[in-house]
Protein backbone atom coordinates (compact mmCIF):
# COMPACT_ATOMS: atom_id res chain seq x y z
CA UNK A 1 0.00 0.00 0.00
CA UNK A 2 0.91 3.71 0.20
CA UNK A 3 3.81 4.62 2.48
CA UNK A 4 2.69 7.07 5.59
CA UNK A 5 3.72 10.35 5.09
CA UNK A 6 0.71 12.41 6.42
CA UNK A 7 0.56 12.65 10.68
CA UNK A 8 -0.37 14.45 13.93
CA UNK A 9 -1.64 17.97 13.58
CA UNK A 10 -1.64 17.15 9.53
CA UNK A 11 -3.75 14.76 9.50
CA UNK A 12 -6.08 16.13 11.51
CA UNK A 13 -6.44 18.88 9.95
CA UNK A 14 -6.66 17.21 6.70
CA UNK A 15 -10.08 15.63 8.24
CA UNK A 16 -11.49 19.08 9.29
CA UNK A 17 -10.79 20.97 6.63
CA UNK A 18 -12.24 17.98 3.91
CA UNK A 19 -15.56 17.33 6.31
CA UNK A 20 -16.12 21.27 6.49
CA UNK A 21 -15.88 20.97 2.92
CA UNK A 22 -18.00 18.27 2.05
CA UNK A 23 -21.12 19.96 4.47
CA UNK A 24 -20.60 23.49 2.91
CA UNK A 25 -22.20 21.89 0.03
CA UNK A 26 -25.40 20.60 1.95
CA UNK A 27 -25.52 23.83 4.10
CA UNK A 28 -25.46 25.64 0.41
CA UNK A 29 -26.25 23.45 -3.00
CA UNK A 30 -27.55 25.98 -4.45
CA UNK A 31 -24.64 28.40 -4.37
CA UNK A 32 -22.44 29.34 -8.04
CA UNK A 33 -19.78 26.53 -8.07
CA UNK A 34 -21.51 24.63 -5.32
CA UNK A 35 -19.35 21.53 -6.93
CA UNK A 36 -15.80 22.64 -5.73
CA UNK A 37 -17.28 22.05 -1.99
CA UNK A 38 -16.47 18.33 -3.39
CA UNK A 39 -12.72 18.92 -3.66
CA UNK A 40 -12.94 18.04 -0.07
CA UNK A 41 -12.89 14.61 -0.46
CA UNK A 42 -9.23 14.68 -1.50
CA UNK A 43 -8.35 16.14 1.95
CA UNK A 44 -10.77 13.87 3.57
CA UNK A 45 -9.39 10.85 1.97
CA UNK A 46 -5.64 11.65 2.55
CA UNK A 47 -6.46 12.51 6.03
CA UNK A 48 -8.34 8.94 6.77
CA UNK A 49 -5.17 7.12 4.86
CA UNK A 50 -2.51 8.98 6.26
CA UNK A 51 -0.94 9.05 2.75
CA UNK A 52 -0.71 11.68 0.59
CA UNK A 53 0.52 11.69 -3.33
CA UNK A 54 1.97 15.28 -3.46
CA UNK A 55 3.83 14.77 -0.42
CA UNK A 56 5.39 11.57 -1.70
CA UNK A 57 6.76 13.63 -4.99
CA UNK A 58 8.19 16.85 -2.87
CA UNK A 59 10.18 14.39 -0.22
CA UNK A 60 7.81 15.52 2.37
CA UNK A 61 7.01 13.56 5.80
CA UNK A 62 4.65 15.00 8.95
CA UNK A 63 4.91 11.81 10.22
CA UNK A 64 6.39 10.87 13.77
CA UNK A 65 9.48 8.06 12.91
Amino acid sequence: MFKRNVGGIDRILRIVIGLGLMLGYFFNPGAPYSWLYWIGIIPLATGLMGSCALYTILGVNTCKK
